[in-house]
C-alpha cells in the first residue's frame, strides 16, 4: 500500500498487482496505525491520511469495518507472532471470510496461506 501510494509499482509483485486490479480492496484499520507509526519514525514519506486519500481515489481502497471485537477474538489464535500489528492484520483477513492478504512480509506469508506476494 505504501509503495502504491509512492508510485513504486516496481516493488509490488505482478501477482499482487493482478489481485489489486481484480478485487474489492479493504485494509485493516491496524495497517493505518502501523503506517502512521512508520511515518512518525520518518521511515516513510506519507502519513496514513495522505495514503488513504490517494488510494481511496485511485483504486477505491476502503478501511475494513468489521467490529474490532471480532478481529481481536480471531487474533487470540495467532500465536505465531508477538508483533501486535501482524497479529491483528492477519486476524482481520481471517475474520473477513479468510480473505486474501497482500503482504511483502515473509512471516505473514509463512503463517497465512491466503497471503499473496
Amino acid at each position: 500500500m505504501i509503495w502504491l501510494a509512492e508510485a513504486s509499482l516496481n516493488r509490488v509483485s505482478r501477482k499482487a498487482q493482478r489481485l489489486i486490479s481484480g478485487c474489492d480492496l479493504l485494509i485493516s484499520p491496524m495497517v493505518a496505525l502501523e503506517v502512521e507509526v512508520l511515518y512518525e519514525k520518518r521511515r516513510i514519506k506519507l502519513s496514513w491520511r495522505d495514503i488513504q486519500a490517494k488510494l481511496e481515489t485511485e483504486i477505491d481502497l476502503r478501511v475494513c469495518d468489521l467490529p474490532f471485537e471480532r478481529i481481536a477474538s480471531a487474533a487470540l489464535d495467532e500465536g505465531w507472532t508477538r508483533d501486535p500489528f501482524d497479529r491483528i492484520i492477519v486476524a482481520n483477513a481471517k475474520a473477513n471470510g479468510l480473505a486474501s492478504l497482500i503482504s511483502a512480509d515473509e512471516d505473514i506469508r509463512k503463517n497465512y496461506q491466503r497471503a499473496v506476494w
